[in-house]
């Protein structure tokens, strides 16, 4: 198998060092980076129709920096002044430090798991505010891990739909260039379905990350060629470099 050009359905790494970039060197592959999804946010009028009041909470949980964008972008579409009182409980320091952009950072008000990023870590950040009214910013297709362990945790929130995540147009790529496909996610699969309708896979390698991408790949009638993490590979990128090792021999 003569794996020349490979399609990954992600931005291109910013780090020189990251590991695509040797694979590429070391068996002389093209790898182009193109994301299938993007986000796009609610807008204010389709917000409202949720029957959500921001000044209604006093904390937000954010997951991402994606949601603190659209969760600020919102409150001033809608005019909405975002109280000093307003506490946030964040599932990283970098997450939190990504306020920065639109508040003042202060100790008091912004909270984060000192010794991990896992959602967990986050709970358990929560627990010791539990007397707040928490808003949770979601995507349309976000999983429910979060409100399940808010709800175990008998923590007060809402979720709230402030972005959600829809195809890219992808009609300038030629899916026949390639002889690999990577996906990271199920929406990538149906981004492919969606800009590619007679695409048929043939000979072509598709490789995914995560048990919901695998399935949504064998779902919509794709034959699974590559699949991370594993026990022996638990990047996509190991997963990719053993895929053409074991393939060129």
């Amino acid at each position: 198998m003569n794996i020349r050009k490979i399609l990954v359905s992600q931005p291109e790494p910013t780090d020189p060092k990251s590991p695509y970039f040797d694979i590429a060197k070391k068996y002389g592959v093209d790898i182009v980076f193109r994301p299938f999804i993007h986000v796009e946010g609610v807008e204010a009028k389709d917000f409202r129709k949720q029957k959500i009041e921001f000044l209604n909470f006093t904390g937000v949980i954010f997951t991402s920096k994606v949601a603190i964008d659209h969760y600020f972008r919102l409150a001033e579409d809608m005019r909405v002044t975002i109280p000093d009182t307003m506490k946030y409980v964040c599932i990283s320091e970098s997450v939190a430090v990504y306020l920065q952009k639109y508040i003042v950072f202060r100790k008091r008000k912004i909270f984060f798991p000192t010794t991990g990023s896992k959602v967990t870590d986050m709970i358990d950040v929560a627990k010791k505010h539990k007397d707040e009214n928490y808003l949770l910013p979601v995507s349309d297709i976000s999983k429910n891990d979060v409100p399940d362990l808010l709800e175990a945790a008998k923590i007060k929130y809402t979720k709230a739909v402030l972005y959600n995540t829809v195809s890219s147009d992808l009609s300038d790529v030629n899916i026949k260039d390639f002889q690999a496909l990577v996906f990271f996610s199920p929406q990538g699969i149906i981004s492919l379905k969606h800009n590619f309708p007679e695409f048929q896979q043939g000979e072509t390698v598709i490789g995914c990350f995560g048990p919901t991408t695998a399935k949504a790949a064998e779902e919509a009638g794709l034959r699974l060629d590559i699949q991370a993490p594993s026990k022996e590979c638990p990047s996509m990128t190991m997963a990719i470099d053993k895929f053409i090792s074991d393939h060129s021999k």
